[in-house]
């Protein structure tokens, strides 16, 4: 991907005031399952999901399999201009509410 593609690519993922929370969030805490987002965040599920998907396509997160959790997690390799929108996300990480963990990490 070329830098203009990053740039339109990146801009469309973090124009959404749900994706950056989301994205704060999963920084702030290093991995999270869906229904954490969403107890948290206090957002449906599949807005959360939707909201997911759009941040896997543009490269801003990866997710695994823990069992039958889906874990998501941050991209470890980002680049320059994400590293850039991810430390102004990291100046409100405290503005979030606090983690509602599920029963998976009970």
């Amino acid at each position: 991907m070329n830098h203009i593609e990053e740039i339109v690519t990146l801009s469309k993922a973090m124009s959404d005031s749900n994706r950056i929370k989301i994205i704060t969030l999963i920084q702030r805490e290093g991995g999270l399952c869906v229904c954490e987002i969403c107890d948290t965040l206090k957002l449906s599920q599949p807005l959360v999901s939707r909201h997911l998907k759009q941040l896997k396509k543009a490269d801003i997160l990866t997710s695994h399999k823990e069992g039958k959790w889906i874990i998501y997690k941050m991209h470890t390799n980002p680049s320059i201009l994400l590293n850039t929108y991810l430390k102004l996300c990291k100046q409100d990480e405290r503005t979030l509410d606090p983690l509602i963990s599920c029963d998976m990490k009970g």
